[in-house]
């Protein structure tokens, strides 16, 4: 179980340097409506490669860290991707990040790893029936094309527009990276029978499918408005619809006693609390204003050109 913490704790810093990388990557890139062929374009632009390589380093550090700890351990470290954000975020933006904003991530990294702990999801079973996955499949595609829709609706005729936007498609994005997750659970359970039955049984593809339509969302996410919109849905929509889906699809139970509940709760209110005083902070609507030319000569995150 000791080892499960260094590989999360490397998972949270290849995520969150992924995130900003694709985010200096993908700004000034946002279309006027859903762009499928986005990721072919950004694909031309080495840092946001070095995003996705980051990624999927992060990934691989997950898987590690799974395999050697369980969730309850793995997914509160896992948070803490928020908190390296925004110490990528003090060290290359031109605006200052203030206090209540350190508060409001550390708030919201913390609640969610109480969150995790208390719950302590344990049980389940290694595969879920084929109907509660089309179920699990039919709902997730429907809440985050209703997100897409509300998203798309919105037109960037203000910051506060593209910092609404980048929202919404990071929340859609995180909860679509939860279904992510549950499919690589299903998956993992295949990896010990052999590329035979890896490559017959269906979560391969579909992860492949599901894994490709969520880093196109994401990279909308990045590129509609600034990344401190966009990254609370990622960090903390992910591992609770992961957890949910746990629960519904493999059976697994979490704690439910007094005590439980009363951390559960606390838990909840510090993240609705860090992301109410978040929404407000100017790191959400100021990501686009420039600083004057006799600051500082260092590419801030906001200023990094994009290279085509």
């Amino acid at each position: 179980m000791e080892k499960a913490i260094p590989f999360a704790l490397a998972a949270s810093v290849c995520t969150a340097t992924s995130s900003v990388c694709q985010r200096l990557g993908a700004r000034d890139s946002m279309p006027s409506g859903f762009d499928w062929w986005l990721l072919f374009r950004l694909a031309r632009r080495p840092i946001w490669l070095l995003g996705i390589a980051s990624m999927i380093l992060g990934f691989a550090c997950q898987l590690a860290a799974l395999h050697y700890g369980p969730l309850a351990l793995v997914q509160p470290i896992l948070a803490l991707e928020l908190l390296f954000v925004f110490g990528y975020m003090a060290i290359l933006s031109s605006r200052r990040v203030a206090s209540r904003d350190w508060l409001a991530a550390a708030a919201m990294s913390v609640g969610l790893g109480v969150l995790l702990f208390a719950a302590a999801p344990s049980g389940g079973r290694q595969h879920a029936p084929g109907y509660l996955w089309l179920i699990a499949g039919a709902v997730t595609v429907a809440v985050v094309a209703a997100g897409l829709a509300l998203a798309l609706a919105l037109h960037h005729r203000s910051s506060a527009a593209a910092s609404r936007q980048a929202a919404i498609l990071g929340a859609v994005t995180g909860i679509a990276w939860g279904f992510v997750a549950a499919v690589i659970k299903e998956f993992s359970s295949h990896l010990s029978d052999g590329a035979a039955a890896i490559f017959s049984n269906w979560s391969v593809y579909v992860l492949i499918g599901a894994g490709a339509a969520s880093l196109l969302l994401a990279s909308h996410a990045l590129a509609a408005g600034p990344l401190a919109a966009s990254q609370p849905g990622f960090t903390i929509l992910d591992p609770l619809a992961a957890s949910l889906l746990g629960m519904f699809l493999f059976n697994e139970q979490v704690a439910a006693g007094t005590g439980a509940l009363a951390l559960e709760a606390l838990a909840l209110a510090l993240i609705v609390g860090g992301v109410i005083t978040l929404s407000h902070s100017h790191l959400i609507g100021g990501e686009a204003e420039t600083r004057p030319a006799d600051q500082a000569t260092v590419p801030s995150i906001q200023e990094w050109p994009s290279t085509s």
